[in-house]
């Protein structure tokens, strides 16, 4: 049995902000920063920036032109699965969980009865195809919907037949997001857009968790699903317990040696650091919840704040947007967890001079 590896708190906070490249310097390759983070989470909200730039804004810093990653996925380098953006070569890790779909190493009863709901649709299945085939690439409103049984829902896709047969077929590798047109996505056969490899089940689930504990540095082995992305590793890296927090952790011994060199960022809502909120909340002791869908009222930190990182601490919340039209980028407040010393408080003003920057954008303070 392997050694159990006795972390701080400290410790534990450091591999995890080493790991996801928030320390100095700074990485500069776009392409390498999504291979090593292995996804990128889209979302359409641009309060400030799309998240995905925003990600890689905190990260590389203003030298980061969002041009960059969309040229990425228009050469098809970069590639949209289940709402994220993935390394293309990644798509040979989960071709062979399409393949097997509805079953594969974690079959859920639920998904048979998804499974024949697209039975019962055979015919619009095969029409989407056939267009797909001759006119493809092509976003889902110019797409047949011939479904003799709809789908039903609770939710906002009651009677989105062919929103559900899209999911359902890009879940089990017939078709795949080729691009969008604006926010709106594209799709087509998938063997025009996925790398033709297939990495046996066995083989690409060892290697999906293994790239992701290399993402995330620390990590429990067995976790909660999470709606994203999965957060458990399994057996992979070595078992580690952390000073005050309770259970056992799957950790990356070599991230405990490397030099840690501290900085300030502004992180995405989305950001992969704060993914998992069980360990973020375990290992940060941060108190953080995106409040878009709340009343303004019952907002604490904003509409869309930005979790501020300093050295291995989650230390605050800026309260910013994006206001193009203006020309400004307006923070209306800036939440301190404690007390900042002035080098956190200017290392903070720095990272929002640069954000503006990299914006185009005059900075304005209403917070002062």
């Amino acid at each position: 049995m392997d050694d159990v590896l006795h972390l701080s708190a400290a410790d534990a906070r450091r591999v995890a902000v080493r790991a996801q490249l928030l320390t100095a310097p700074r990485p500069d390759d776009v392409l390498e920063v999504l291979r090593h983070f292995t996804v990128l989470q889209l979302d359409p909200t641009r309060a400030v920036a799309a998240s995905p730039d925003l990600v890689l804004w905190s990260r590389i810093g203003s030298a980061y032109d969002p041009r960059e990653l969309a040229a990425l996925v228009d050469a098809q380098r970069v590639v949209e699965l289940a709402g994220l953006l993935r390394p293309a070569e990644d798509v040979a890790l989960f071709r062979a969980a399409m393949q097997a779909w509805p079953g594969g190493l974690d079959p859920r009863p639920w998904r048979e009865g998804l499974a024949r709901w697209l039975r019962d649709n055979e015919r619009c299945r095969l029409d989407i195809l056939e267009l797909l085939r001759a006119d493809g690439p092509l976003p889902s409103r110019a797409l047949p919907d011939t479904c003799v049984r709809p789908w039903r829902s609770t939710g906002w896709t009651n009677d989105k037949n062919v929103t559900r047969m899209l999911d359902l077929m890009v879940a089990s590798g017939q078709v795949a997001v080729a691009g969008r047109d604006g926010r709106e996505r594209l799709f087509d056969l998938a063997e025009r857009v996925y790398v033709p490899q297939v990495v046996p089940l066995q083989e690409a689930d060892r290697r999906v968790r293994e790239r992701r504990l290399a993402a995330m540095g620390i990590a429990r082995g067995r976790a909660a699903q999470n709606p994203v992305e999965a957060v458990d590793v399994g057996d992979v890296g070595v078992p580690a317990v952390v000073e005050g927090v309770r259970g056992t952790w799957r950790v990356l011994p070599e991230l405990l040696d490397a030099p840690f060199v501290p900085r300030t960022a502004l992180l995405s809502p989305f950001d992969r650091l704060l993914q998992d909120r069980r360990r973020m909340t375990e290992l940060f002791a941060f108190d953080y919840a995106l409040e878009m869908f709340k009343p303004a009222p019952a907002r604490r930190w904003g509409y869309y704040a930005l979790p501020v990182l300093h050295g291995d601490r989650l230390v605050g919340k800026v309260d910013a947007t994006a206001d193009v039209r203006a020309g400004v980028l307006r923070v209306d407040a800036v939440h301190r967890d404690g007390a900042w010393d002035a080098s956190t408080a200017a290392a903070v003003d720095d990272e929002l001079d640069d954000l503006a920057r990299w914006l185009e954008l005059d900075l304005l303070r209403a917070d002062r």
